[in-house]
């Protein structure tokens, strides 16, 4: 069975507009063949319920650098351990308290003395202007739960970032922000699913799509793993050995990629 993970923004969404137009066709293949799509994100749940409903996603979906697993109630024949019910979904919660993060971010640049512009302590007009998301998506990238996204204001982040981890804290680099986050990151999250997927229908193969740093980790477990082209596309690549490059990134080379994907499927039950 192949499965698809993927991250979205630079990736299957470009990192300007936030179409996925390019893309239709491979979403559309997968769709046909039965291929789950897990989408992989720093966003937030709220976001990715929008996402989902534009893509006619109804796959589990990772929020906030791994910060929880939302699972479609009754997609797997079983409840994964430490996981609840809530609503439309089982729930796997794997970060930290999010007024824990923030309270710990302060903390930091109070100490190393950084100036930091972080979610919490913006307006939505903010996050627009940081994001170029209109006003409804940055409402929603606002509803952290997990996940504290930030900018250093003209600082060398290395002190902050160092006080983030004698607290006890993780963090990681997406295409424009810095995250704090507790012990979970993305390949946790991809690694439960690919256990689950394996328990619910035997064999599977696991192929993902990343464009940033915070992506590295789960591409890791990819049994395909594939970079789309972003400035961090070459040391991506040199830390992922036999990882396969497409260009351009965002959506086109996202359809490229998956089709390239798809084609080698075909010849074989197994993806070289």
């Amino acid at each position: 069975m192949l499965v698809v993970f993927s991250d979205l923004d630079g990736t299957l969404l470009d990192p300007r507009s936030y179409t996925f137009r390019a893309a239709r066709p491979a979403l559309e293949a997968l769709r046909q063949h039965g291929i789950p799509l897990v989408l992989v994100s720093s966003k937030t749940r709220a976001e990715l319920e929008y996402w989902r409903r534009r893509l006619k996603n109804t796959h589990p979906f990772v929020v906030e650098n791994g910060g929880a697993i939302f699972i479609p109630r009754g997609y797997f024949p079983f409840t994964p351990a430490g996981a609840s019910d809530q609503g439309a979904y089982c729930v796997l919660v794997l970060g930290r308290p999010y007024r824990e993060l923030t309270a710990a971010l302060e903390d930091a640049a109070a100490e190393t003395e950084t100036p930091v512009q972080a979610f919490h302590g913006m307006s939505v007009r903010q996050v627009r202007f940081c994001t170029g998301l209109p006003r409804a998506l940055a409402r929603l990238a606002k509803q952290r739960e997990y996940d504290e996204p930030f900018l250093v204001e003209g600082r060398d982040p290395a002190l902050l970032l160092r006080s983030i981890e004698q607290r006890g804290l993780r963090w990681t680099r997406g295409g424009r922000f810095y995250h704090v986050l507790g012990e979970n990151d993305k390949a946790q999250g991809v690694r439960i699913l690919i256990e689950a997927y394996r328990r619910a229908q035997g064999p599977v193969c696991a192929a993902g799509l990343g464009d940033g740093w915070n992506d590295v980790d789960f591409l890791r477990l990819m049994d395909v793993a594939i970079v789309l082209e972003s400035p961090a596309a070459r040391e991506i690549k040199a830390a992922l050995l036999g990882a396969q490059v497409f260009a351009p990134g965002g959506p086109e080379g996202w359809n490229k990629a998956v089709q390239w994907l798809l084609e080698r499927h075909a010849k074989s039950e197994v993806v070289p």
